[in-house]
């Protein structure tokens, strides 16, 4: 009803309510700077070259102009010139010409354009409100399966984090950097190497022959430890361990797929103090065990250690600990037990084989990243037990489980072999087996291939250098010889094993424990 007053008064408005703006949001977009950066990219031909690594077709926010980049992308791709013509060309074989707004259209982006200067700042800008709209979607997801009450908050926590990660993987963009920086930092490290004795440049195994060949465990690596069960891969992982982080004093994070985080300190313990394991686990300890174990039990106090044993875990929460950890802790090495117990949840795949592909390359990615070894642990798969003889029953690199990528994106590949428990006492070279192991470096991106032998002790979960053997251990004194190698633990002067007081029981060679 009107209003107005028949005796001509002014008319009376209706106050309007204030506009609410707090719900009502636009997605993120800059419409001007994406005619912008299409109308530079068909007046200059180096133009395409500065932004493709920035920005996609789905980067920007029309329809329309996704589909005139899509051209211009595909003129780029077959080496054609990019002009109005050419890419109104394109959009008319494509069949899009008419949805972009037709030749006019064309005309209008480019004439209103007068140089590329700017365009990759410009193409930055729309990187970004794409990333902005790509968060919106997939908070959006989450919020929307939180509120349905059938689906597993579990479930959903690990296909936030895939697809967390997933995101951030793809709009990861690294620069090049030119090669001064580069030559300076690989000659500061050639110094360091020179003034360092034995030319260690990375973080030191404790093993001699090993550091030999690899230099240490160089920053950037991946690192694959791999042996079929009962090999003692875990025991070889839990030495290097002890001897970076109590030896050595590096800190070190353990993550433990496989035992809980109290089983792991206890096979620490067993190789710290020369405690069986299994008699830690009963606590029923001889009086020269308590003593062994009184004595070197100190030397954990303070070690930088650090254990977590989350089942299941996703490379997304490794990432993220790992991340951490570093800032935190200054973390030098970072192990995983093992890599085929890992997961990649939250994204989708045709099978096993493409999922553990994924990890392999995320494991390489988080190396790079922080700027860290990354050591982990690999299962072989059965082929090995099928083939016959001495060199049959050596580990290969088509043996890796599960993936040939794990081959392809480790920077190095360590097998641990134990001929003895394919009752083969001696080698090809006539060198004695019983008691020994032998790590087997078959790739080494950096340096040279080769084996190195070392005693084990699996009571003890441990490995050790040959030279540190001196004489052999009699008989327990609780009665009958216990499993190893015929070696004794070193002097408190050496700096790779652990000092006791007294002598250890002689080994049998016909008993294997699976560490």
């Amino acid at each position: 009803m009107s209003e107005t007053k028949s005796n001509n008064k002014p008319t009376r408005r209706r106050q309007q309510a204030p506009i609410d703006t707090s719900y009502g949001h636009l997605q993120p977009q800059a419409p001007e700077i994406e005619r912008v950066v299409l109308g530079a990219l068909m007046i200059d031909k180096d133009a395409f070259t500065v932004v493709s690594e920035i920005i996609r077709p789905e980067t920007f926010y029309e329809n329309r102009h996704q589909k005139i980049y899509d051209a211009i992308q595909g003129l780029n791709l077959h080496e054609k010139p990019v002009d109005i013509v050419t890419v109104t060309e394109e959009l008319r074989h494509n069949g899009a010409l008419e949805d972009v707004g037709g030749p006019a259209y064309i005309v209008e982006l480019s004439s209103h354009v007068a140089s590329s200067a700017h365009i990759e700042y410009h193409a930055h800008i729309l990187a970004q409100k794409f990333l902005a709209r790509q968060l919106i979607q997939f908070a959006s997801m989450i919020e929307t399966d939180a509120f349905d009450e059938t689906v597993d908050v579990d479930e959903l926590m690990q296909k936030a984090e895939g697809n967390l990660f997933e995101l951030s993987q793809k709009n990861m963009v690294q620069d090049y950097t030119q090669i001064d920086p580069i030559v300076a930092k690989a000659h500061q490290l050639l110094l360091q190497a020179a003034n360092n004795k034995g030319g260690l440049t990375g973080v030191p195994s404790g093993f001699h022959k090993l550091d030999e060949i690899t230099a240490g465990w160089q920053p950037s690596d991946l690192i694959i430890i791999a042996g079929r069960p009962a090999m003692g891969k875990t025991s070889f992982a839990l030495s290097l361990a002890k001897n970076i982080a109590v030896d050595f004093r590096r800190p070190i994070a353990l993550f433990s797929l496989e035992m809980n985080n109290v089983q792991l300190v206890n096979r620490l313990i067993s190789n710290v103090c020369s405690v069986p394991g299994n008699k830690i686990l009963s606590g029923q300890l001889s009086p020269d065990e308590w003593e062994r174990f009184d004595t070197n039990i100190r030397k954990l106090d303070g070690a930088p250690v650090f254990v977590d044993d989350t089942p299941g875990l996703s490379i997304f929460e490794l990432r993220t600990k790992a991340r951490r950890l570093v800032r935190e802790h200054d973390i030098k090495v970072l192990m995983i037990d093992y890599l085929q117990l890992m997961n990649a949840n939250g994204t989708r795949f045709s099978n096993r084989q493409e999922e553990v592909s994924t990890i392999s390359r995320s494991l390489k990615g988080l190396a790079k990243e922080l700027d860290i070894p990354v050591i982990a642990l690999s299962q072989l798969n059965r082929t090995v037990e099928q083939r016959e003889g001495i060199e049959g029953k050596r580990p290969q690199l088509s043996d890796l489980r599960e993936s040939g990528a794990i081959e392809q994106d480790a920077d190095m590949v360590l097998f641990v072999h134990r001929p003895e428990y394919y009752h083969i006492y001696q080698d090809e070279k006539g060198n004695d087996l019983h008691g020994m192991a032998q790590i087997i470096i078959a790739k080494h991106r950096k340096g040279a291939t080769g084996e190195v032998l070392l005693n084990f002790r699996g009571e003890y979960t441990r490995f050790a250098n040959p030279e540190d053997v001196s004489a052999p251990f009699p008989t327990d004194e609780i009665g009958g010889e216990i499993m190893g190698s015929r070696m004794n633990l070193s002097t408190p002067e050496s700096p790779h094993g652990s000092p006791l007081d007294g002598p250890l029981p002689e080994p049998s060679p016909d008993l294997t424990v699976p560490f």
